[in-house]
């Protein structure tokens, strides 16, 4: 009895630790007891109200607006940690990566990611998040500007990454992250890289 009580315990004191608003996932709390003892108090925390349940087997200490009350964590914040249970790798999908950088002014309908992992739906609420699976290159730099660049050109497509599109990422970037964005040109198609040469070469001369 000793035991459970301390496991616990150490549970609910792991979980006041973790950030408000952070999405977390059973595993995080595996060195506090076994991974039944764990579900069993993730599931009596959910039913007291200390954590709320995301989707299947991701938590969160549930922020409070005194607005709108619980405010369930972000679409990219519950894909990440989805993804890490893998070890997958995560990015803002194109289209959205484009309106943020200002090169298109397309509002996404739905919450997509790209991903190295499966692609997957995950419903939270009334919401659904979907993981489409592309291959490695497409996700190099992903976490940083530069990778959402990257994803942004990716999905504008050879005909829309003209020189003048990349000196606009250029502008938005900054000098350190676009240096950033150049290294990776390894990874990238020859129309990509040629756009980003061609900029060089415009920019060298202006």
């Amino acid at each position: 009895m000793k035991t459970t009580r301390k496991t616990a315990d150490l549970i609910r004191q792991r979980i006041e630790e973790m950030p408000v608003g952070e999405p977390f996932t059973p595993t995080v709390l595996l060195e506090c007891g076994t991974r039944a003892s764990v579900d069993q108090n993730l599931s009596r925390l959910v039913k007291a109200g200390v954590i709320e349940r995301v989707t299947r087997g991701v938590f969160v200490r549930p922020e409070i607006s005194r607005f709108v009350g619980k405010v369930m964590p972000e679409p990219l914040k519950v894909a990440e940690t989805v993804a890490k249970t893998t070890g997958a790798i995560v990015q803002v999908h194109g289209a959205e990566a484009a309106r943020r950088l200002e090169l298109s002014t397309q509002v996404p309908t739905q919450s997509v990611f790209v991903t190295s992992g499966p692609s997957k739906r995950i419903r939270v609420g009334k919401m659904e998040i979907r993981l489409q699976h592309v291959c490695q290159r497409k996700l190099a730099l992903a976490g940083r500007p530069a990778g959402l660049a990257l994803s942004a050109m990716w999905y504008l497509g050879k005909t829309e990454v003209t020189p003048a599109l990349v000196e606009k990422i250029r502008r938005k970037l900054g000098a350190s992250e676009f240096e950033v964005l150049k290294s990776a040109t390894s990874s990238m198609p020859a129309w990509m890289s040629d756009a980003i040469y061609r900029s060089e070469r415009m920019a060298a001369h202006a």
